[in-house]
């Protein structure tokens, strides 16, 4: 397998230093718009032959078709933030390659009812060319990260091996990650996080179907395993709300990370101050006007989430709680991958949050290059089968848990 790879970033970093350890791979390009990012990525491993950096512009369509092409890719792995997804997924299509991600389209909310109504989803912009991926004979497989991801890995393995109906499926993140020296250091893309925290949270219900409600909404204490302990989670916006009701049969579907008061509070305040846009402002600049965006500004004064491995002490906690019935009895149950920061630091020199990000694609691609995933069309993990997925994360030396709560 030939793969593209976007984003030289602290996921695309991780995805380069797990590949490496891989034999499926014949070549990856690694790809950015800072060449000494991509070259530094590429630099770290000692291995010119499989892996070679290039400069490139996400958002430059034709570039990016050009290089599929120039490279005899079979697969691009965008590893960007969500703004430059629909360039690099019609990039993929146009080249005739497969193409994965791990943050769908952005959604925009709804003109008059934010909190009532959905407006355009997530994912919605690329679930439009589902046909045109079909028949191209491709696979576009969507939200194939984490949370999404693995995920959403753990709901099809739940309806398919532990239950018979299910009443809810809810995906539940938390950490007691701490980073030494920040009062205010979030451990992924600010970009991404702001976005997903302050748009209105999505919720799916057998009947009703997709609906918004307020930010934070919610509110409840879930029990993180393995040390990591109660917390309590918020609703917020997130694709498997959008992805599992498409494959699953579920009574209701909702996502809640466990964010802290504190860390709400500052979201809040970013939003009240009008620090949450990505509408252009013009600011003076000693050679004349600067257009640039409120969030790109909080961005670029907060650390990059990349560098704070060695300041970062605690664990992380991505998983799927399903509730419902087995064989006529109730039963609720917890499926989690949990990754402690130290060990993925001594291991492989990235931090918990973007290694356990970096982690899924790469076990994606590797089910795909071997012909264990074979499909086309636009599809979300839970399309696919998931035992062998999971059986991977233990080889991989990651395995994941299940906690039966009843």
């Amino acid at each position: 397998m030939r793969v593209l790879l976007v984003g030289a970033g602290g996921v695309g970093t991780a995805v380069t230093r797990i590949a490496a350890r891989r034999d499926f791979l014949t070549h990856m390009v690694v790809a950015d718009h800072d060449p000494v990012r991509a070259q530094s990525a590429v630099a770290a491993l000692g291995d010119q032959s499989r892996f070679s950096a290039h400069r490139l512009d996400a958002s430059d369509e034709a570039a990016v078709r050009r290089l599929l092409t120039e490279e005899n890719c079979d697969v691009l792995l965008n590893a960007t933030d969500p703004r430059f997804v629909l360039p690099l997924f019609n990039a993929a299509l146009a080249a005739g390659t497969h193409y994965l991600d791990m943050a769908m389209s952005l959604s925009v909310p709804h003109p008059t009812a934010p909190y009532e109504q959905c407006g355009v989803k997530l994912g919605d912009e690329q679930f439009a060319l589902a046909e045109a991926w079909k028949n191209a004979d491709r696979l576009a497989l969507v939200g194939m990260g984490v949370e999404p991801g693995l995920s959403d890995v753990f709901a099809r393995y739940a309806a398919d091996e532990l239950f018979d109906e299910i009443e809810e499926i809810g995906v539940r993140d938390g950490s007691n990650l701490t980073v030494e020296g920040y009062d205010f250091a979030p451990s992924f893309n600010i970009w991404t996080t702001i976005e997903e925290c302050l748009n209105p949270p999505v919720i799916y219900e057998r009947g009703r179907g997709w609906f918004t409600t307020a930010p934070f909404s919610e509110p409840e204490v879930f029990d993180f395993p393995e040390g990591i302990g109660p917390a309590e989670c918020v609703n917020v916006e997130h694709e498997e709300v959008l992805l599992i009701p498409r494959w699953l049969d579920a009574r209701r579907v909702t996502f809640k990370y466990g964010l802290g008061d504190d860390f709400i509070a500052k979201l809040k305040t970013l939003r009240d101050l009008g620090l949450d846009s990505t509408a252009k402002v013009t600011l003076p600049g000693p050679d004349g006007p600067l257009q640039i965006s409120p969030r790109d500004v909080v961005a670029a004064c907060l650390p990059d989430p990349a560098t704070l491995g060695d300041r970062m002490k605690g664990k992380t906690c991505a998983g799927t709680w399903i509730k419902g019935t087995k064989d006529g009895t109730p039963r609720e149950v917890y499926l989690y991958h949990v990754v402690d920061n130290e060990w993925t630091m001594r291991e492989y020199g990235s931090q918990a949050v973007v290694w356990q990000t970096a982690l899924n694609p790469v076990i994606a691609l590797e089910l795909i290059a071997d012909g264990t995933w074979k499909a086309s069309g636009v599809l979300g993990p839970e399309a696919l089968p998931p035992r062998p997925f999971l059986d991977l994360l233990g080889a991989y030396g990651s395995p994941w848990g299940l906690r039966t709560q009843r």
